[in-house]
Order: structure tokens, then C-alpha cells, then sequence
């Protein structure tokens, strides 16, 4: 499966974060964020650049220790005015602090699966400025619809390479050692008896665009590729990234573009079933 290189994802998370403050400052402080209903932009904000600057700090000082993990968080600038620059400041210091240097250094991995730290920072940086940046997009009235009949909106939201790197990061997060640590009850619940399930990219090329979820007694697994399984969710990439983020609702095909053949319930437990507490 085709990979985003460490220099494509620092880039990308600095232009989707300039996207998303773009979005944010048209929006305004206020204004509610549909994809996250107990946000206003303000709490969007916020995340992002604290979050942004914490894993900095994280990787700067070779942190392996969670004990030793920051607790000091940067401060949001009171005036809206400043947001931009505080954004641009954040993004610049992540992608500065993922160089090519420390991609392999000792950094604590809280996923716990099989990448170094940074590498695990480094894509799940990429996630929130690109969720995140859909989510400030909704809030400013910008967001189109991804669609296969709109695909300069989908290529508008987050483009095919970018989105099935992402696809592939949420499956490893849901799969990974610690979930079970931390959401046992998602754990538990995404746990089967054989049941697959099957998510296809119509813009991805066929070695990168397929994932294979198959929920076992002793925990679901995801591989790359595809074969018959109990329900397959066909669309772009960014649409499945979004549907299973849960920023687009399964169903609401003119919105996503999504065809699904199968288990329609079946797809709808797990989408239920692996939010994440901070979405």
C-alpha cells in the first residue's frame, strides 16, 4: 500500500492548516461547528494549535516517558485577528519538529503499534488538520459537497492520496495495542465472529484505495486489498475518510458519493462503534 512520504505530510499539514484558519476566521469566534456540535470555532481553534504545539514540544525533547508528556499548553491569542499566525506558528513547528532527523529517534507512541513515535505523531497531525479543517470548513459555509459528481469539491476538501493515508492511519488507531486501553468499550464492540467489512476508493489506484476489516473474537484486523466481504462501502477516498471520521453520515449518498452493497447495518455498528471521545 502507496504511502504519503514524511515530506508530503509535513507539507500537507501546514497547507490544510492554513486552510482550516482561513475557514475558521471567515466563520468566526462564535459560530457553532456542525461536525462537532459542542465546538464553536474558538474550541476548533484552540485544539488545533495546542494540539499542534504539544506534540512539538513531545518530539523536540524526545519525550518516551508519557509520565514526562507536557502539561504546560500553549494560550489561544484573545483576538481572532492573531489566529492565523498563531495557526501557521503551530503547523511550521510540528513539521519542523517531524524532520527527516528524528523520524526514527525514541518518542513515545501512544498507539503502541509498530511506528516510531514520530512517524506516529507526524500522520496523526496530518488527521486533525485535515478533520479539523473540514470541521472549520463546515462552520464558515465553504465545505462543498464531495461528491462523484463534484470532484473539484472533493479535491477542495482533502485530495485521494492524502485521504487514503488517512483511511489507513484511522484503521491502525482502531486496531492498535492501546484502543483497547483506552476505549475498551469500542474495542469490545467492534469485536465479531467473522464479519468483514470492505472500503473501496474509486480514485485511488487499486494497491492503495482497499481496506479489508475483519472482526474477530480476539479483536478486529484490517488489511490492505480486497475480496468478497459482508458489506463494501464503494466512493472517493475523501468521502470514506470523512464518513468514517463521521463528518458525512453513511447513507446520504448525494453528499459522499458512497455506493454500499451488503450489510448496511453492519457498516452503521462500526461507524457507531469508533468515534473518538475528543470528535
Amino acid at each position: 500500500m502507496r504511502k504519503l512520504s514524511a515530506e508530503q505530510t509535513r507539507q500537507a499539514i501546514v497547507d490544510h492548516t492554513r486552510r482550516l484558519a482561513e475557514s475558521a476566521v471567515k466563520a468566526g469566534p462564535d459560530a457553532a461547528v456542525p461536525t462537532a456540535p459542542e465546538w464553536t470555532v474558538t474550541d476548533l481553534v484552540e485544539h488545533v494549535g495546542r494540539t499542534q504545539h504539544w506534540v512539538a514540544e513531545i518530539i523536540e525533547r524526545r519525550i518516551t516517558d508519557p509520565a514526562q508528556l507536557p502539561t504546560e499548553l500553549a494560550v489561544l491569542p484573545a483576538d481572532p485577528g492573531e489566529w492565523h499566525a498563531w495557526l501557521s506558528e503551530s503547523a511550521q513547528r510540528v513539521a519542523d519538529a517531524c524532520s527527516d532527523d528524528a523520524l526514527d529517534a525514541p518518542v513515545f507512541n501512544a498507539s503502541g503499534d509498530g511506528r516510531s513515535g514520530t512517524q506516529f505523531w507526524l500522520t496523526s497531525m496530518l488527521n486533525e488538520s485535515v478533520v479539523h479543517g473540514f470541521d472549520a470548513a463546515t462552520a464558515a459555509g465553504t465545505a462543498n459537497a464531495v461528491s462523484t459528481a463534484n470532484a473539484a469539491g472533493a479535491t477542495a476538501v482533502v485530495d485521494a492520496e492524502i485521504a487514503a493515508a488517512l483511511v489507513s492511519n484511522h484503521l491502525t488507531m482502531l486496531t492498535s495495542p492501546t484502543w483497547e486501553l483506552q476505549r475498551p468499550e469500542s474495542a469490545q464492540a467492534i469485536r465479531g465472529t467473522g464479519q468483514t467489512l470492505q472500503w473501496l476508493a474509486t480514485d485511488v489506484e487499486s494497491d492503495g484505495g482497499a481496506w479489508l476489516v475483519e472482526r474477530r473474537p480476539d479483536g478486529a484486523t484490517w488489511q490492505p486489498g480486497s475480496r468478497q466481504a459482508d458489506v463494501t462501502i464503494t466512493g472517493p477516498a475523501a468521502s470514506l475518510l470523512l464518513t468514517m471520521t463521521r463528518r458525512l453520515a453513511l447513507t446520504d449518498r448525494e453528499a459522499t458519493g458512497i455506493d454500499i452493497e451488503g450489510d448496511l447495518d453492519l457498516a452503521q455498528h462500526w461507524l457507531d462503534s469508533t468515534a473518538h471521545v475528543s470528535n
